[in-house]
């Protein structure tokens, strides 16, 4: 009677590690076939998912051509998953009648809930990807194929929009722009959305570590793509979302990237003393005080 071993397995490291061999071979060794089913994320090109599947396919081919790989895609249920999984091995077991599938303890075995047995391996190794992944960062190689993948993995990601937030400080009819080291014209406090953080806590926190204040009330306006410099050529671009405070505490201290911060009239005027990418939200801001906007 055929037998089955099936591995569910994400490999995102340059090359199989100790404890792939292990499991590989523990695996093959049990069974007439031996199935590997990569995991396959939605998000391509990110820290925890650097490589496609198909670069992984080959990576395990390389060091064990006697197996069969397949990928699954990650969804957001288990049981949809697991029927993926079920189906994807009922294609691949080729008459098998006896069919297997075995994980780590740390696995996908908890959130399997397909039709077939499942078997937790006593792993001797334990090797963190993710440790493998920090160590490769770290530094680069002088060879060819080193530069080909840099290339191909900027070429594959999905182009961004990559968020900012900035702040209009307005007290009456006058608002506080700042202004940057080796810079002649004044900007909008502002900054990058960090990961985890809402619109609204990176507005605060951006305005707190520029200008020293903080932001009693933040009143959403208008979001705007900002055409900046460092991006022109790029795929990627910036969309900022701007607020106004006209209620803060503490006393403005330029810090951060920030060299002066001053307080202009906020007039039709006002667009000359601006930097270019920002002429847009200021115009905006003087319409809202006209009553244009």
């Amino acid at each position: 009677m055929k037998s089955l071993g099936v591995l569910v397995m994400r490999v995102q490291v340059d090359d199989l590690h100790e404890g792939h061999y292990d499991v590989i071979k523990e695996v093959i060794d049990l069974h007439d076939n031996t199935l590997i089913v990569i995991g396959l994320s939605p998000c391509k090109c990110t820290v925890n998912n650097p490589l496609d599947w198909d670069t992984r396919r080959r990576m395990i081919l390389q060091h064990f051509p006697q197996v069969m790989v397949a990928y699954i895609e990650d969804v957001y249920s288990d049981q949809i998953w697991s029927n993926k999984l079920d189906t994807i091995i009922s294609h691949k077991s080729n008459g098998s009648k006896s069919i297997t599938l075995y994980g780590s303890r740390d696995s996908f075995i908890p959130h399997y809930h397909g039709r077939y047995e499942t078997e937790t391996l006593n792993q001797r190794v334990h090797i963190s990807g993710t440790e493998i992944r920090k160590q490769l960062a770290v530094r680069s190689r002088d060879t060819k194929d080193f530069r080909a993948g840099a290339i191909w993995f900027a070429l594959n990601q999905y182009p961004t929009a990559i968020p900012t937030v900035d702040i209009a400080v307005i007290d009456g009819e006058e608002i506080l722009l700042a202004r940057k080291p080796g810079e002649d014209k004044y900007r909008l406090v502002g900054g990058f959305v960090q990961p985890g953080e809402s619109y609204e806590e990176s507005a605060v926190r951006e305005l707190k570590e520029e200008t020293g204040i903080t932001a009693g009330k933040l009143t959403p306006m208008k979001s705007f793509f900002v055409d900046d410099w460092r991006y022109k050529s790029e795929t990627n671009k910036i969309t900022t979302f701007l607020y106004v405070a006209t209620d803060w505490s503490g006393r403005i201290a330029p810090d951060d990237d920030i060299e002066e911060c001053k307080w202009f009239t906020l007039d039709e005027f006002l667009v000359d003393e601006v930097v270019d990418n920002h002429t847009e939200m200021i115009e905006y801001l003087v319409d809202r005080i006209n009553g244009k906007a």
